[in-house]
């Protein structure tokens, strides 16, 4: 089952913020008004989780010109997250990364996204992009051992922004500058004529 297009399961936990305090309350209701891409990822002080991760707070500022919010969620502790943001990136932390990293100890939060491995007990590597609305736009969900890509996530982002403003399509590829297309016969036979 896909929540594209549904809205967002909230959800109210505790996640470790940018400033290392813990937040009890944190919910994904708080969000609305803004983008939200939710990110998944098995387990804290693993292999591939903290290149995804250190790869989402290097571009952060980007997402943030997007009015977007980058959440993390893992079935690890908000005291188990703690640790490994105070654990340097050369001892196989994360260092002090900037968006709020979720507590699901009861898995309950991966369980609504569809993304709980229940035999592991561990998350897949979901990524949902979330509207202003709290609807989801764009959902991905990845096995264990295969990172995402960061840049992706900024594309899908930036073609919804433009989707939105615009009312044109973003056709294969599309990249922020690149001519969209109307999304009418018309419009898809313009584009076509003049991009292949």
């Amino acid at each position: 089952m896909t929540l594209v297009t549904q809205q967002a399961p909230n959800f109210t936990a505790t996640a470790v913020m940018p400033d290392n305090t813990f937040n009890e309350a944190f919910s994904l209701a708080d969000l609305k008004g803004k983008y939200t891409l939710l990110f998944f990822y098995p387990l804290d002080f693993t292999f591939v989780c903290p290149s995804e991760i250190i790869a989402f707070d290097k571009k952060l500022d980007e997402f943030k010109k997007r009015n977007t919010e980058v959440v993390a969620v893992s079935i690890d502790s908000h005291f188990t997250h703690l640790a490994w943001k105070n654990t340097p990136v050369n001892k196989g932390g994360i260092g002090n990364v900037q968006f709020p990293m979720v507590a699901d100890l009861n898995k309950q939060i991966s369980k609504d996204y569809g993304v709980l491995l229940e035999d592991a007990g561990i998350a897949l590597r979901g990524l949902f992009l979330i509207d202003k609305d709290g609807v989801v736009q764009h959902s991905l969900v990845n096995n264990l051992p295969l990172g995402r890509n960061v840049d992706e996530a900024l594309r899908v982002l930036d073609a919804l922004q433009f989707t939105e403003e615009h009312g044109e399509v973003c056709p294969a590829n599309w990249r922020q500058g690149d001519e969209a297309m109307k999304p009418t016969a018309e419009g898809v036979a313009e584009y076509l004529a003049k991009n292949n």
